[in-house]
Formats: structure tokens, sequence, C-alpha cells
């Protein structure tokens, strides 16, 4: 092969021998990139010359002794098709010359002839065969170029129609087309998981990433063959869709549990499976990707193979824990009272079991951030800020870990808890923080009466100041707004007890209602009244209170 293209190579057939020779010697054939690779003076001897030397040109005279022109176009014609033929013939032989031309020649030169006539018309034959060659080798290139991309064609189109709707006869066609080894009838899709892929492979090099992840598909699509016809192919990083051809939910799961437990075996990896319903034909096939998806999320829950599990129509939606639960653990938590905080928190959790369906994890994760934060915010009341910011911290951690379970929620929201709780029994540790959290209990016990700071500081024998810079210490509010505080959420547990306006500012040392009205007011932003409205439930925002 030369810069140019292909050496061409050329036989030159004729029974006389001056002719062979000046046409083979004569003519610069290698400054034209091309090769006189045979003569012959005979049809049979110039047959078995252009079988052996495979010429792209073949210069031949149309009446030879053994076997003439035409007989041997045609075979040559016959058995190598794009051969350039080129008939040599006199005056006389025209019409055989016509019949060769018929036959497939690719033209012909009249005898006598030159030099130049045989140079130009065996160029000609050049061009033309390297026309052709270039075309064939385009065509050839582009079926390669099909062939490796047909398995992303294939990747692509299966992506788009379980995520869209199709006319079943026109990807019937299209499955035909792109030559999916699957029927096009009876599936059963799943979806496969790879448990905390991001985290165990996100230092490997993107080379090492590809041979995983290949070697993981290679288990699925070896445990699916076992058992049936089946394609996998790549959603995501750490996601595959496995679609079989099954239209037994049984046998899905069968093979579903395999992939999980061949994936163990083969990789110690874990992997989470959602299963969609069987479906007969291709436009089904988005409604058990969705399915699959749904089924995909509750192992949230629980580990290993998921079904999918229609959700009735009035599904019960998750319920916020009430406004007296929240102030209970709360509570508890101020007060250090771990036992009692870790028993609501459980209740809290436990609940959320008891669902028929499972909430949502997405509101699962909601309700644990809206618990975690909470704590932190009470916290901050009492402690310096970046000291909080790892309470803050080991929620974020969670949420980095990138595979987040209900487990593991409820566990981080305990922790940031009893965390907190230890915070403050071991400020109470301190003399003076234990005397502060002595009257914190006179006081809370005491609401009904006329609480002032030389009352409070006489009842611990030290002197107003002192108990007054002491309380704001320890507690980080002063002593008169957190008395305010107090009966402010004593006022507000009275209210949800359905105790009268007027009942509860006696009860809390308030001789006048409509003072007590206007400490509550400043404290909640709602009168009593509109808080009472508020917290059974009659408005259910603040804002419809204004509207």
């Amino acid at each position: 092969m030369t810069k140019d293209g292909p050496m061409i190579k050329l036989c030159i057939i004729d029974d006389i021998r001056s002719v062979v020779d000046m046409i083979a010697k004569k003519p610069p054939w290698k400054e034209h990139h091309i090769e006189v690779v045979g003569m012959a003076l005979d049809g049979e001897d110039g047959l078995r010359l252009v079988k052996e030397k495979k010429p792209e040109i073949v210069l031949t005279d149309i009446r030879m002794p053994k076997k003439d022109g035409l007989a041997m176009t045609q075979e040559i014609l016959e058995n190598s098709p794009s051969t350039k033929i080129v008939i040599l013939s006199a005056y006389t032989d025209f019409s055989f010359t016509k019949q060769a031309i018929r036959l497939g020649a690719f033209d012909f030169i009249k005898k006598p002839f030159s030099i130049d006539e045989v140079i130009q018309i065996v160029l000609k034959a050049k061009a033309a065969y390297l026309e052709e060659w270039q075309e064939q080798r385009e065509v050839l290139e582009l079926k390669q170029n099909m062939i490796k991309s047909l398995p992303i064609l294939q990747q692509e189109y299966l992506s788009l129609v379980i995520h869209h709707r199709t006319n079943p006869t026109a990807a019937y066609l299209r499955w035909q087309t792109l030559g999916i080894q699957l029927d096009s009838k009876d599936f059963s899709l799943f979806i496969v998981e790879l448990d905390r892929f991001m985290d165990k492979y996100k230092q490997q090099p993107a080379r090492e990433v590809e041979l995983i992840r290949f070697s993981l598909r290679n288990i699925l699509e070896e445990t699916i063959s076992s058992f049936t016809r089946g394609v996998v192919f790549s959603e995501a990083l750490n996601r595959f869709v496995c679609l079989v051809h099954c239209k037994d939910m049984k046998m899905a799961e069968q093979i579903s549990e395999s992939c999980r437990v061949n994936m163990y075996q083969f990789t110690h990896s874990t992997i989470s499976i959602g299963i969609g319903r069987c479906v007969q034909s291709i436009d089904e096939l988005p409604d058990s990707y969705q399915q699959a998806m749904n089924a995909l999320e509750y192992h949230f829950y629980t580990d290993g193979v998921n079904n999918y599990v229609p959700t009735p129509e009035n599904e019960k939606t998750l319920l916020n824990y009430t406004a007296s639960t929240e102030q209970e653990l709360l509570f508890a938590l101020r007060a250090g009272h771990h036992e009692k905080c870790q028993l609501i928190l459980e209740q809290i959790f436990n609940d959320m079991l008891q669902r028929d369906p499972f909430p949502k994890p997405q509101q699962v994760e909601n309700l644990s951030y809206e618990l975690s934060s909470k704590i932190c915010r009470v916290m901050s009341e009492q402690f310096p800020h970046e000291r909080v910011k790892r309470l803050e911290e080991q929620w974020n951690a969670v949420k980095r870990s990138g595979l987040v379970s209900f487990q593991m929620l409820r566990d981080a929201v305990k922790e940031i808890c009893l965390e907190a709780c230890s915070w403050i029994e071991q400020e109470r540790t301190d003399e003076s923080t234990r005397l502060i959290y002595q009257a914190k209990d006179y006081i809370c016990a005491n609401l009904h009466t006329n609480l002032t700071l030389d009352v409070c500081a006489k009842q611990f024998n030290i002197s107003p100041g002192y108990f007054s810079n002491l309380f704001k210490k320890v507690l980080n509010i002063s002593f008169q707004q957190f008395v305010i505080h107090q009966r402010m959420e004593q006022a507000k547990e009275m209210l949800i007890d359905d105790y009268q306006v007027q009942e509860i500012a006696q009860k809390l040392g308030y001789e006048h209602r409509r003072y007590f009205s206007e400490i509550f007011k400043k404290h909640t932003n709602m009168t009593p009244s509109e808080f009472k409205l508020y917290s059974t439930g009659k408005v259910s925002t603040h804002t419809d209170l204004l509207d």
C-alpha cells in the first residue's frame, strides 16, 4: 500500500509475445503505482495466472488459443467481480468485444494501439477500481462502527423505552433492527443498586472503576442466563437495570435473590434490588420501571430484595409528632434526662414503623433533620456555638455517607440527643451550677407565686446580685426572662388542656388577665385564644389566623 492507495497489480494475456512484452516493459508502470505481476500467451494459462495473482486489472486479447477472452472474462468476473478487464480487440472482433462488455468487461482497446492508449485506458481502470475500493472501505468501516456502537445504541434505546411509552409495533421493529437478544414480550424488570459504591471506590482510578463495574455487570448477566434470557444495562454509576424474559413474579424474585447472593459471594459487595410487576409488552415497561424504583426506595427500611406493593388510594401520610410530644422531649432535654429523651424518640420512630404503608424515606429524613435541628437549637441556648457545631456535624456526617437508612437516621438522632443530655449532666456537676439548677426546679414548681429575684436568692441564701449573674451564666438567660418563659410554656400546656384564660392567669400569678394576655402575645406572637385554635388544629398555620 502506498500513500496514494494500494499498489495496483496488472496481468497481461495475449497470444503474441511481442505484444505482451511491449505492454509489460515500455510503459513506466511503477510511476503510476502499477505492478505487472504476470503474463500469459493463452486463455487457460491466463486464467490460472489471474486466480493465482489476483490482479486488480487484466489486459487480455479477445481471440486466443485454448480459451478465448470472452470465456475467460466471464469466469474471472464470476470469481472476482471487482477486477477491471480491458479487452484488446481488432476491428473484426468488435461483436465479441460488445459481448464481453455486456458480461462486465470494463473497456476495450482496438488494435493496432499505441502505448499511450494502453496507459490511458489502464489508468482509467485503476481510477475506477480505486473509487470502488474506497467506497467499499467506507462501507466496511461504517459496518464496523455500527457493530462497535450497537451495544451503546441498544442501551440508549432500552433506557428510552423504560422511561417513555412507545407504540408497540414501532418498538418491535426497532427491537429487531438493533438486534436486542431478548423476546419482545413477557418481561420482568428489576433495578440493582450497589450499596455504598461511591464510598468504596471513589479513590480508585477511572479505569479500575470501569473494570469493577464490568465484573459486577458480568455477574448479573451470568446469573440471569442460568434462569432465562435477559439484558443488563447501566443507568447510573451505581445502578443497573435488568430486563428479563419472565412472566412469573416468583421466578423474578428467585432470579433477583440469586443475583444478590452471587454478588456478595464473588465480590463481597451488597446490593439492593427493587422488582416491578411482570408486563406483557414493551409499551408497559415504564410502569414496571416506576414500580421497581418505588420498591427500591424501601430498601431504606429493609436490606436485600424488595417487591413493588401498590399504594392504596387512601395512603396514610406521615404526621408530624404532636406539639406536646415535642415539648415533652425538649423539657426532658433541658433537664438532662437522657432516659426519658430516649423513650420519647423511640416512640416517635416506632410510630413510623407501625404505619401501612411505611412513610416515604424523604419524610423520615425531613423529620429526623427537624428533631436534630431543635436539639441543637436548645443546646445553643446554654452552650457556645462552636461546641454545638459538633452536634450539627454528626448529622451532616450521616447525610454525606451516601446510603442513608431508617436505622441510621434513628441512631443519629438518638446519639445527638444523648450527647446533648450528657453535656447538661456534666454542667450540673459543678456546685454553683447545681445550685442554679435547684433554683430552676424551685421556679418551675412555684410559677403560681410571686417569684422575684430577691425571693429566690433568699431561698438559696445568696445575694440577689450574685444569684442574678450566676443564673445568667449557667442558663444563658436572665432570671426574669426564664420565669416568663416557663410561665408561658406552662400557659401553653394549660391552653391545650382547655383551661380558661382567666383561670390560667390566676394560676400563674398574674392578677390581671389583660396583662397576662399581653405577655403571652409578646412571647408567642399569638393571643391565648389564637394559640388555642392553632394547637387544636382548627387553623393550620399562624398565617391563617392573620388572614
